[in-house]
């Protein structure tokens, strides 16, 4: 019986010496959890957020296309053949848009070149149209219609 007495002392000062690392471990644990979790629920926020602009976006230059088509089957004349080229032309990029594959590496690609045609187009008809969405060099604070 002597034997096992400083076995069992042996062990009570072990847990006592391991107390730290056991509880080290535990709120690891604990936090990679909550972490998970946290992560989980911002990036959903966070791209439910990114997709209802971009969306937006989109739809807003798709409205631009549809009204010049519509003013184009009107008056076939009333823009100059290179506008119409370049609202063809934004109208095949939004085509060409991923909407299924938003991780895809062009979609960012298409809709720069669709903001510079959109520009473009709009300097040439001399009108001022801008989206809500991203804000005017000259004034961040006024951007409208």
């Amino acid at each position: 019986m002597s034997s096992d007495q400083p076995n069992s002392t042996e062990d009570i000062f072990d847990s006592s010496l391991n107390l730290e690392d056991t509880h080290y471990n535990e709120g690891y644990s604990e936090g990679y959890s909550n972490g998970l979790a946290s992560g989980r629920d911002e990036g959903r926020d966070v791209g439910l957020k990114t997709g209802f602009e971009t969306g937006e976006e989109l739809g807003f230059y798709r409205g631009c296309i549809d009204v010049w088509n519509a003013a184009i089957l009107v008056q076939p004349n009333c823009f100059s053949s290179r506008v119409q080229k370049s609202i063809k032309q934004m109208d095949e990029l939004l085509q060409k848009y991923p909407i299924s594959e938003p991780e895809n590496e062009s979609a960012t690609d298409i809709v720069d070149s669709l903001r510079l045609k959109f520009r473009a187009i709009c300097a040439t008809l001399n009108v001022k149209l801008e989206y809500n969405g991203y804000p005017k060099a000259s004034d961040v604070g006024n951007s409208g219609f």
